[in-house]
């Protein structure tokens, strides 16, 4: 085996081994030479190639989220790592841990006109977990730090300056590497090199310190029995789980909630919740009361006294709108790292898993009569009935095209949804329990959609469809550039030549500056981009041909395969639109 023969890289490649990290996704570049060849180096490390540094990130973003373990993204000096900041800001709000290590020149090289150099330390400090600037080492190409840089040997011999510079560098990676862990949040560790980067040598020369402390949670003691005696004597009460990891709730839990007659519970498809009765579309319940005349009187029957959120970030605009403005009583979140204050009434933050949470809850409380669940449940089932009248009568649109779709996907499979109206068209309609769900919902950004999901399909026992729209395929279509795309991959491109969501939302004007700087239409060929990249390809526009292409979609193959549904751009917003005044 070969290490650097810089004695930092060798610590952070230590560092990270030590701790268990294995995935590693580098891309290309010379400064950061010396922790590729640590890696690449060390069969325990997985090491993945991908070129394009945007797309690394949500790469390894996508396995992070699967595996739920820190994933390594390294890269080299100057703009490179710019490219990192959407996934790290997407990880940041998700809580998704990754490991950022850039290669940074010396300090004295910085802002003096040597190319791919910028000021990296602290560059990501408002979205990261922890910022470790590690020392450039002293006892490498010291004739250049003592003719650049000789305060760097602080007055001491190159011997004891480097062990001063060890001693340092240690403190900082057992500090982010401890943060990643214990936190599931992404930290940066800048590395300044100075030259030669290559040399290579049989034996490590460096024996790090690391700090290997265990990051067991205290015991949650938290007496609920004052909320306990709240929740027992509320008779509305509304239970809200935005993004979810599947198969996390116990689902003895969530027969106590579906069963108990004072609850409802709102979820969608990224809350991976599934009980018959709970509420998968929340828009179906409250569209129709924003269309009603009675509109005030529907809103005030549904105020909740009590929402309890648990989980993440919620995908429907409506449910938020609501809840500000028919503000609960009581705004509880559950969670063991953050709460946010999303309807601006938050009273209560309870530090800890749901299971905790209900198993104290439900030791101390009992249901209390209410036709708040039957009621609502009413108008759930007259919401459902009223959706499949709807698509019978509707023309081939997104609508349809998503109705189709998500009848079709196979069991056990793992969808992965892009942001922007794919998301949103994707809470309308019921998914088959056992299918895992996930979406970049930290930011809701359309960036990396493609990336993260060929990376969260990699170490999958099951196959992964990505769904997606036009443009978050064609901003991320460099994502489809790596070796490492499963033949059972699948993506479905909903092309409706632009930003369709524009069309619904307020501001829509039928102009060109509309159709050029919102809506952005497009005339662009998708087939060759897959034939480029070794995908099989097909391309429907009519409900028939959608049927049929999905009947053999799913089957097994020698290459991944890209299916383009195009719909006609024209019609898709009054479809939608025209679907919450039916079901009103």
């Amino acid at each position: 085996m070969k290490y650097s023969s810089i004695p930092t890289a060798q610590s952070v490649v230590y560092h990270c081994k030590a701790r268990g990290i294995k995935n590693v996704i580098i891309s290309p570049g010379s400064r950061n030479a010396p922790l590729t060849i640590g890696f690449s180096e060390d069969p325990y490390f997985e090491c993945f190639s991908i070129v394009d540094e945007r797309c690394a990130a949500f790469f390894a973003l996508g396995i992070a989220q699967q595996t739920r373990k820190p994933v390594v993204i390294l890269c080299s000096s100057g703009s490179a790592l710019l490219n990192y900041y959407p996934a790290i800001s997407e990880a940041f709000y998700s809580d998704i841990p990754l490991v950022v290590l850039t290669a940074d020149r010396p300090s004295y090289k910085v802002d003096i006109g040597d190319g791919q150099t910028i000021r990296q330390e602290n560059v990501f400090e408002n979205h990261i977990g922890y910022t470790a600037n590690l020392k450039q080492d002293v006892g490498h190409a010291t004739d250049k730090i003592k003719k650049y840089a000789p305060e760097q040997l602080l007055g001491l011999s190159p011997s004891d300056a480097q062990a001063s510079v060890q001693q340092y560098n240690d403190g900082e990676l057992n500090e982010a590497l401890k943060e990643v862990l214990s936190q599931n949040c992404p930290v940066h560790i800048n590395v300044p090199f100075e030259e030669p980067l290559y040399d290579v040598l049989e034996d490590a020369t460096v024996v790090p310190k690391v700090d290997m402390e265990t990051f067991e949670n205290d015991p949650w003691t938290e007496d609920l029995k004052e909320v306990a005696k709240i929740w027992s004597t509320s008779a509305r009460k509304l239970v809200l789980v935005g993004v979810n990891y599947p198969n996390t709730i116990m689902e003895s839990y969530l027969k106590v909630l579906g069963e108990d007659p004072s609850v409802i519970v709102f979820t969608e498809s990224t809350s991976n919740l599934h009980h018959d009765n709970f509420f998968p579309s929340i828009d179906s319940i409250i569209a129709p009361i924003e269309k009603s005349d009675h509109k005030e009187e529907l809103f005030q029957d549904l105020q909740p006294d009590i929402v309890l959120t648990l989980g993440g970030l919620i995908v429907s605009k409506k449910v938020k709108a609501f809840l500000r403005t028919y503000s609960p009583s009581h705004h509880w979140h559950v969670d063991a790292k953050k709460a946010y204050n999303t309807f601006f009434c938050l009273t209560k933050h309870f530090k800890t898993d749901p299971n905790n949470f209900f198993k104290e809850l439900f030791s101390l409380s009992s249901p209390v009569k209410s036709v708040y669940h039957q009621k609502w449940a009413k108008k759930r089932q007259e919401y459902q009935l009223k959706r499949q009248a709807f698509i019978s009568e509707i023309p081939f649109s997104d609508m349809l095209v998503f109705n189709d779709i998500i009848k079709t996907i196979p069991q056990g499979y793992q969808l992965q949804l892009a942001n922007s109206s794919t998301v949103r068209y994707a809470q309308l309609f019921d998914l088959d329990a056992s299918i895992r769900v996930f979406c970049n919902r930290g930011t809701s950004g359309i960036d990396g959609s493609t990336s993260t999901a060929i990376g969260a399909a990699l170490l999958d026992n099951n196959p992964t469809l990505l769904i997606t729209g036009d443009l978050s395929f064609l901003y991320d279509s460099n994502g489809l550039w790596n070796r490492y795309t499963r033949p059972d991959f699948r993506i479905i491109v909903i092309n409706n030549n632009g930003g369709g969501i524009f069309r619904i939302l307020p501001g829509k004007a039928e102009t060109e500056n509309f159709e050029r700087f919102f809506e952005t239409t497009h005339q662009l060929n998708i087939e060759p981009l897959a034939t480029m990249y070794g995908f099989e390809y097909g391309q429907v526009s009519d409900e028939g041909a959608l049927r049929a292409a999905l009947e053999i979609f799913y089957q097994p193959s020698d290459r991944p395969k890209i299916l383009e549904v195009s719909t006609p751009r024209l019609i898709n917003d009054k479809i939608l639109l025209n679907y919450f005044d039916f079901i009103s």
